[in-house]
Formats: structure tokens, C-alpha cells, sequence
């Protein structure tokens, strides 16, 4: 039995997923197709693998079906697919901007709360690093709206309010229309949380929503209820 294994050279050995030898290549031929995993010819004799021994030592062979590789591969890719992109994890008052109409609307629902207003691009690596920390300064202050508006899908939006550079913000505030605007990055967050310190505070605007740059909110502003009685 020694003899036989010590005449065959193993280049190449492959398992199906079934766990049945399929190919091996051996200068003599040793070997033939289809044989279990755990067997040997010589073409006369049939040896179990597990006693195949040689002069470097004991040959154990180690079957790893190809199926639960694959079956890994496959699982693991769609656990990664499934995963949201940065920019899609957002705080409970974070509210994505799609189009126009939805840009307005969210400015004349918001009230009196003060809107800030993210404009940003998946590509820009300065938004996607200071993303982070506008969320958690998102969950620390749940009465303010957050609007973040995707450059990409609002173009000619975008540029109707001048933005020039991403990431960039706006301020909005009831009545009082745009308070201020200014690009910042995670270096100069500061001037963030300076901002909301400015504008956050306790006030009433009378009458509907300003105009916001080029685009107006007069026409879809909520009308106020009248008075009872009144004609």
C-alpha cells in the first residue's frame, strides 16, 4: 500500500459539493474518477485515504463541501446589501428632500419651529464625515426640523438658493423666512451649534411663511382657521 501512494505525485485534488472526488491529477494516473472521497486505486485495489501513508508522514485529506462556502459567500453579500448607506441613517426629525413640493411643504408645516436645512451630495466625503454629528446634535434638539436635500436628485433647486459648495445650510424659521446660511464642514461644526443657539429660542411669527429665495410659499401656506361666528 505504501508503494502505491509513494508512486503517485498529488498535484491538484477538488471536491464537489456533494462531497464525491470529481478530478485528480497525478503523474501516473492513479487515481479514478467518481471513486468516494475516502478511497484509492491503483487499478487493481482499492486503498482507503485515511491509511494512505508515505514517507513524509500520514496524508490526511480535509472534505469542506463547496455548497456551505457558497452558501457564506451569498449570505454574507446580502447582509452587507442590506445595510443602509450613510447618508440614509437618519434621526426621528430628519426628514429627506426628494423634489421642490416637498421642500416647501416641510418649510410651511414646520410653524414656528426653527428648519435647518442640509444640502449635500453622496459623493462629497466633507458631508459624509460631518453627517455623524449632525445626527447626534439632531437627536439633542427634537424640536428642530432637519431637511436634507440630496444636490444630485435637486439641481435646479439648488441653484435657485445659491448653493455653490457642499455641505451647506440653511436656516429657516416661520415667518422670519431664512434666517442665515453658510457652508461648514466637521472642522467648523461649531458654527452650527452656534446658529441653533442664536435662532432656537422661544417666539411667535405672525402670518404665513416667507418666500424662500426664488420660490415661493405663499401659494401652498396652511390658511388660518376663522373664528367662530365669523361670516
Amino acid at each position: 500500500m505504501a508503494d502505491v501512494i509513494r508512486a503517485c505525485s498529488f498535484q491538484s485534488l477538488r471536491f464537489s459539493s456533494s462531497s464525491v472526488l470529481t478530478s485528480f491529477s497525478s503523474t501516473s494516473g492513479c487515481l479514478q474518477l467518481g471513486l468516494p472521497p475516502n478511497q484509492i486505486s491503483d487499478n487493481k485495489r482499492i486503498y482507503p485515504l485515511a491509511a494512505a501513508s508515505s514517507s513524509a508522514g500520514l496524508a490526511r485529506f480535509s472534505l469542506t463541501p463547496r455548497k456551505r462556502l457558497i452558501s457564506f459567500k451569498v449570505h454574507a453579500t446580502l447582509a452587507e446589501t442590506n445595510q443602509p448607506k450613510w447618508w440614509e441613517k437618519n434621526a426621528p426629525n430628519m426628514i429627506d428632500i426628494h423634489s421642490t413640493q416637498e421642500f416647501l411643504e416641510a418649510l410651511s408645516q414646520a410653524g414656528d419651529r426653527l428648519v435647518i436645512v442640509e444640502f449635500y451630495g453622496t459623493w462629497c466625503a466633507s458631508c459624509r464625515a460631518l453627517f455623524p454629528k449632525l445626527c447626534r446634535t439632531a437627536e439633542e434638539h427634537p424640536e428642530i426640523v432637519f431637511l436634507k436635500v440630496n444636490f444630485d436628485e435637486n439641481k435646479p433647486m439648488c441653484k435657485s438658493l445659491n448653493v455653490k459648495v457642499l455641505p451647506y445650510f440653511h436656516f429657516y424659521r416661520g415667518a422670519h423666512g431664512q434666517l442665515e446660511s453658510f457652508s461648514c464642514s466637521l472642522a467648523k461644526f461649531q458654527k452650527i451649534k452656534e446658529a441653533i443657539a442664536l435662532h432656537n429660542t422661544d417666539r411667535c411669527s405672525i402670518g404665513p411663511p416667507k418666500g424662500v429665495g426664488d420660490l415661493s410659499l405663499e401659494g401652498i401656506s396652511v390658511p388660518l382657521e376663522k373664528p367662530a361666528g365669523s361670516s
